[in-house]
């Protein structure tokens, strides 16, 4: 097992650092940074949001707010890619959203604002794992759900 994770923390997780163990590009990777690790138990994700990404020019051009299921997805991001650090130096598996449930909007997310993404797993039945999860701006609740999602080790698209 990794040492970073037998230490049960990791500081963070940069995006050079993300960019390997989790299969999204641009336009899709939704998080830029995650902090404040805890094993697979818990995390802070970072994405800073920013007018030039794809989805601003059609959502909506003259009062640009983000999609709630990119949101979502940001979120999802977060849980998967610190339930792939816990694999450590083995093969990198795959993480599968399973469900979303209990998802609520509270405020809209717009460019310039930093969306701090809080995962917290559950509960974990072999590869499935269930997070609650809760997206913030400057402090204030802006999303939150809980999704579930399973790990299929080894199904990588390089095999």
């Amino acid at each position: 097992m990794n040492a970073a994770v037998e230490k049960n923390s990791l500081e963070a997780v940069d995006i050079r650092k993300l960019l390997s163990i989790l299969p999204h590009r641009y336009p899709f990777l939704l998080i830029d940074r995650i902090v404040d690790i805890d094993g697979d138990r818990s995390a802070t994700g970072i994405k800073n949001v920013t007018v030039n990404e794809p989805h601003f020019t059609g959502h909506f051009p003259e009062n640009p707010i983000m999609p709630g299921v990119l949101i979502i997805e940001a979120m999802a991001q977060t849980a998967g890619a610190i339930s792939l650090l816990v694999q450590g130096d083995e093969k990198p598996g795959v993480v599968y959203l399973m469900t979303v449930d209990k998802a609520k909007f509270r405020k809209p997310v717009v460019p310039g604002d930093q969306l701090k993404l809080h995962v917290k797993k559950l509960k974990q039945h072999g590869g499935i794992r269930r997070f609650s999860c809760v997206a913030e701006v400057d402090g204030n609740r802006v999303a939150e759900a809980e999704v579930a999602a399973m790990i299929a080790v080894g199904d990588n698209k390089e095999e």
